[in-house]
């Protein structure tokens, strides 16, 4: 059974509490907050290895939460939320979440969407033909070089190591297999999100656009990661 620490944040007791005996069940240890501001002050001092966040929080919004956490960690972030709108989803995932489930949901999805977070962090991707991805990819030569090294989940841009999410890296290694290849959202949501995605497949061009903002000198003219109209995105290393 796992032991990672998981921290659920929902204003909303009962909630909370379903929660916690669904993943306890999984073997998660589980922490709580009701607010956004005590989500954040465990994030740092517990250092969660997964959250699961309610968007509706007083105060402070699931939104800020996801903002304040991505300055300065990577850990999976499942947005848990009654806010259906696209527009809501989308800005959660703007802001740096993973995942997003609507309310009412069953228990089972979260625990079936928190096993494929685990999944895509624990190892590099494989090849349709089962081979073990590139190691070592350079994604960008032009001084400073951009290097996906995806055996030890890093991209650098020179010295500097890029803040990527686990979906961020995920997609980009999944590109980065191959490379010169049109990948459509259904590909990639296949690939990355494992268990399937069935709600907006905007939420792949969500993560792409910040994906680019990260690893493209200009994210608004795009050389590495390329869109194909109509098709999907394709990675071009220079």
């Amino acid at each position: 059974m796992s032991s990672l620490r998981l921290l659920v944040v929902d204003d909303d007791p009962h909630v909370r509490q379903a929660l916690r005996w669904a993943l306890e069940d999984e073997g998660y240890r589980v922490d709580e907050a009701g607010s956004g501001e005590d989500a954040c002050s465990q994030v740092r001092e517990a250092a969660p290895d997964l959250m699961v966040l309610d968007l509706m929080l007083g105060r402070m919004d699931g939104f800020e939460v996801v903002r304040e956490v991505r300055r300065a960690h990577d850990l999976p972030i499942i947005v848990v939320s009654a806010r259906a709108d696209t527009h809501d989803i989308v800005a959660a995932l703007e802001a740096g979440a993973d995942d997003y489930v609507t309310k009412p949901f069953q228990v089972k999805e979260i625990t079936a969407r928190l096993r494929a977070l685990r999944r895509r962090a624990g190892g590099p991707a494989t090849r349709d033909d089962g081979r073990a991805a590139q190691r070592e990819v350079v994604l960008d030569a032009d001084p400073p070089p951009l290097v996906l090294r995806e055996e030890r989940g890093t991209v650098h841009r020179g010295d500097e190591q890029l803040p990527l999410t686990l979906t961020e890296f995920r997609l980009l290694c999944e590109l980065a297999a191959s490379p010169g290849r049109v990948l459509s959202r259904q590909d990639l949501l296949a690939r990355v999100w494992e268990h399937g995605f069935f709600g907006d497949e905007r939420i792949v061009d969500v993560h792409i656009r910040r994906l680019r903002t990260k690893v493209e000198r200009d994210p608004g003219a795009p050389r590495i990661v390329v869109t194909v109209r109509g098709l999907g995105y394709r990675l071009d290393p220079r």
